[in-house]
């Protein structure tokens, strides 16, 4: 574990390295306790931004034709837990789940919360990439896609198509169909916008381009056209590549990437990118 200096702990003292630290979290709302436990147990003071609220597709038709002829599928990918929950709600609207899918039909997971999810719901999955991204499954997925046929529920808008694409070329057939969407919140926490807006926030942690991109509608709506101002003085830390990607897109620079790219790797990259900065006056209780 990367240590952090006498700065980052506080005041010179020892102590948890994230301890007088101001962290938002970019998160769906559902999926914020988890992330503010972790960075509270490093010391941070933690402030919410829901960047994603999730709910249903615009439709259930497709994800339902799909899931009624699982028969006909060789393996079912997921890449989130969001899209696990939906599959899992919606087989058992007629009458079966996960664990009783088919015997021929295999899972692969991307990501350690997808895996635990689906071991949750006693249906493990069959593969895991040693990555969490979706290049690593495809660069080591244990079958050739030549006449597999895959079902791959996603998010209905601003997901990757990268492996829809990647199988399609290798000579599978891909069914990709919407299993939730991500919408963007109304509107950021004030006791976040007045942490921002008084300079006293560390970083801001991103989980997804799309929390990225609607972080960014959010600061805009809140701050106005001046809103990158805001963000000069701020760490940005992302999970992963992709996520990198669509932040320098979007804001120009990232100062942290989680290695591996999960929470537990987020956390430790905002304690890497924290230790030798200067800390900022702290938010109130």
């Amino acid at each position: 574990m990367p240590e952090a200096s006498s700065e980052a702990r506080g005041a010179g003292s020892a102590g948890p390295p994230l301890l007088g630290r101001s962290i938002v979290v970019t998160r769906a709302e559902q999926q914020l306790g988890e992330a503010r436990q972790r960075f509270e147990q490093a010391g941070a003071r933690v402030l919410d931004l829901p960047a994603l609220v999730i709910g249903p597709p615009d439709a259930w038709g497709p994800l339902d034709d799909a899931l009624a002829e699982l028969d006909d599928f060789h393996w079912l990918v997921f890449s989130s837990g969001n899209g696990v929950d939906a599959v899992e709600q919606r087989l058992e609207r007629i009458g079966t789940n996960l664990a009783g899918r088919p015997r021929s039909l295999k899972i692969a997971a991307v990501g350690r919360k997808t895996a635990a999810r689906l071991e949750s719901l006693r249906a493990p999955a069959d593969f895991i990439p040693p990555a969490f991204v979706a290049e690593s499954l495809i660069e080591h997925f244990p079958v050739s896609g030549w006449g597999l046929r895959l079902l791959l529920p996603r998010v209905q808008s601003g997901g990757r198509t990268l492996l829809g694409e990647a199988f399609g070329e290798a000579g599978a057939r891909v069914v990709e169909v919407a299993a939730y969407e991500s919408r963007c919140p109304q509107q950021m926490p004030a006791a976040t916008a007045t942490a921002l807006a008084e300079q006293r926030i560390d970083a801001i942690t991103f989980s997804s381009g799309k929390t990225v991109l609607h972080s960014c509608q959010l600061f805009e709506r809140q701050f106005g056209d001046d809103w990158r101002r805001q963000l000069e003085a701020v760490a940005l830390i992302t999970i992963g590549p992709q996520t990198s990607r669509t932040c320098l897109e979007l804001l120009g620079r990232i100062d942290g990437q989680a290695d591996p790219h999960d929470l537990d790797g987020l956390v430790q990259a905002c304690i890497h990118t924290l230790a030798n900065r200067p800390q900022l006056r702290a938010a109130p209780g």
